[in-house]
C-alpha cells in the first residue's frame, strides 16, 4: 500500500494519493488549493496513473482544484449529492464570497456518492460512509483491510470539523462520529482533512468531542 500526501494551499487541506504500491494505478483524495503541483509531482515520484478523484465534501478548500486535474487525465470525480453544487457554487457552502470573483466549475464526469457503497478503483476497495454534520454531503473513506480511514473534516487529531457553516450541525456530527468512528477498531488509522494523522484509539481516549459522542454522554453545547 503506498499512500503519499502533502498539505496544499493557504489552507493546507491535506491531498492524499493512494495506490497498491509505487508504479500503479492511484486514487486521488482532496485536491484543493494551488494542489496540481504537487499532485503531478507525487504522480511523476512514485510512477503513479490517477483513476479517479474522491472527495470528502464539498468545500472550495478541498474541491479547488478537481476540475483541472480531472480534466488533465479524464478521470471522474466523485462527490455526495447534497453537497455536488460547491463545485461550480463554492459560495454555497461558506455563505459568501471570500476570493472575489473566483469561478469554479464542476469536471466533465461527476459521479455521486452513497452510503456503504464500496468503489473498486485502482485496485483498492474504498468503502463509503456518509457523515454529515460538517456538511450535509460529508463522507469518509475506508480501507477496512488496512484499517485506514480517510476522515476529511469529520475528525481531526483532538478536535472535529466545525459546524457553524451552511449545512453544518453539531448534533448530526456526532451522531456520524458516534455511528461511523466510534466502532472501528483502536488501531484504524485517521488520516484526515488537516493537521497530522492520528488513530481511533488516541481520539476516543483523548478528544473531547469522541467522548460526548458517546453512548450515555451528556450534552453540552455545539462549536
Amino acid at each position: 500500500m503506498l499512500i503519499a500526501g502533502f498539505p496544499a494551499g493557504a489552507f493546507q487541506t491535506n491531498c492524499y494519493l493512494v495506490a497498491p504500491g509505487p508504479g500503479q494505478e492511484c486514487v486521488i483524495v482532496d485536491p484543493g488549493q494551488d494542489a496540481v503541483e504537487g499532485v503531478d509531482e507525487l504522480l511523476r515520484e512514485h510512477r503513479l496513473k490517477p483513476v479517479a478523484v474522491v472527495l470528502t465534501h464539498g468545500h472550495l478548500d478541498h474541491v479547488w482544484s478537481v476540475a483541472p486535474v480531472c480534466g488533465a487525465r479524464d478521470i471522474p470525480a466523485w462527490i455526495h449529492p447534497d453537497d455536488r453544487e460547491m463545485l461550480s457554487d463554492p459560495t454555497k457552502g461558506i455563505g459568501t464570497p471570500i476570493f472575489g470573483d473566483l469561478t469554479l466549475s464542476e469536471p466533465d464526469d461527476v459521479r455521486e456518492l452513497t452510503d456503504g457503497a464500496v468503489l473498486k478503483l485502482a485496485g483498492l476497495e474504498l468503502v463509503v460512509d456518509h457523515t454529515p454534520g460538517h456538511t450535509k454531503g460529508s463522507v469518509s473513506f475506508r480501507l477496512p483491510d488496512e484499517k485506514i480511514m480517510f476522515s476529511g473534516d469529520l475528525l481531526f487529531a483532538g478536535s472535529i470539523g466545525r459546524t457553524d457553516l451552511p449545512g453544518g450541525d453539531y448534533p448530526t456530527i456526532l451522531d456520524s462520529l458516534a455511528t461511523k468512528v466510534l466502532p472501528l477498531p483502536d488501531e484504524t488509522v485517521v488520516l484526515p482533512g488537516h493537521g497530522p494523522q492520528t488513530t481511533v484509539g488516541r481520539e476516543r481516549a483523548t478528544n473531547p468531542f469522541l467522548r460526548e459522542a458517546a453512548p450515555g454522554a451528556a450534552p453540552k453545547k455545539g462549536i
